[in-house]
């Protein structure tokens, strides 16, 4: 497995100086942010911008693997607006295939406790991946929707329902065990049976909680609010992941491929070291770990 680092961990450096960050912590790609007014990330659209950090992926030797945008309007009844959010995908399809990148993070659309017509969001969540996937296999990208709170696709078992509904290659689930773990949702075992043999991206972080008997809530759908916060973030190896064994499982499902670090130092810095210090401790962690695993396996 390869090992990238996710530029939600560099919110003060600019893309090329996040690829040099990721290079000096001894990472083997990088993954971009696509959203407008984020130090971080790319601006939609902008092609000066992405030829900057094309260069300089070249320059270091570290290839931007995949995208990262914020859009959820993919799901909305009003047509302009859903339309607005196929665009706007389509928009970070051609960029990664500009990067030669292969993947496109996807959050499925907005979904929060109080929102009305679930069925007509999903159908709607459906259609535009359907509409978008064939453009994406042509690019040589794949969609990957995210387990996330806040969109539809909370749970592993709804990601992993979206994904078979939608029933094509380019969309793939995008396993993120940390955030099925702080919103009490699937164990990892859990996770795997219903959504393991779909896996086309991994995000790698890790927490600890300070409440875990506290029921998740969050009224966002990037973050958690401070105020409704249960956990804090930790380099990834220190906290209550297992990542030993859910790598492991990756492994047994056929998965070795890109671990993405997704160090959360964009959204609660007081939690983690630097991310020059963060990085390079995760990434000590997970090569740890896969060697441990090498070496488990060649002496059976």
């Amino acid at each position: 497995m390869r090992l990238a680092g996710h530029t939600l961990g560099t919110p003060n450096h600019t893309v090329p100086q996040a690829i040099r960050l990721f290079r000096a912590a001894g990472l083997d790609a990088a993954e971009v942010i696509y959203q407008d007014g984020y130090t971080s990330g790319l601006p939609q659209g902008d092609r000066r911008a992405a030829m900057e950090a094309l260069r300089a992926a070249e320059d270091e030797g570290l290839p931007i693997i995949g995208l990262t945008p914020y859009t959820t309007a993919i799901n909305a009844l009003d047509e302009s607006e859903w339309r607005g959010g196929v665009d706007e995908f389509r928009g970070a399809i051609e960029t990664a295939h500009l990067f030669g990148a292969d993947r496109v993070r996807v959050y499925a659309g907005s979904w929060h406790p109080g929102d009305a017509d679930h069925a007509g969001r999903w159908a709607r969540l459906r259609e535009a991946l359907q509409t978008l996937a064939p453009e994406a296999e042509q690019a040589g990208v794949r969609l990957c929707v995210e387990n996330h709170f806040g969109t539809m696709t909370q749970t592993a078992a709804q990601t992993a329902a979206l994904v078979r509904e939608v029933a094509h290659p380019a969309v793939r689930v995008l396993y993120d065990q940390a955030n099925l773990t702080f919103t009490h949702d699937e164990t990892f075992e859990e996770a795997f049976a219903v959504q393991g043999d779909l896996v086309g991206h991994v995000h790698v972080k890790d927490l600890v909680f300070t409440d875990p008997n506290a029921a998740f809530h969050a009224t966002e759908t990037a973050r958690v609010d401070a105020s409704e916060r249960a956990v804090r973030s930790r380099v990834v190896g220190t906290g209550v992941l297992p990542w030993p064994q859910i790598l492991a499982a990756l492994l047994r499902h056929g998965y070795d491929d890109l671990l993405s670090i997704e160090y959360e130092y964009r959204w609660h810095p007081q939690d983690l070291p630097t991310p020059e210090d963060g990085f390079r401790e995760s990434a000590a962690a997970l090569r740890g770990m896969l060697t441990d695993l090498a070496e488990m396996e060649n002496a059976r």
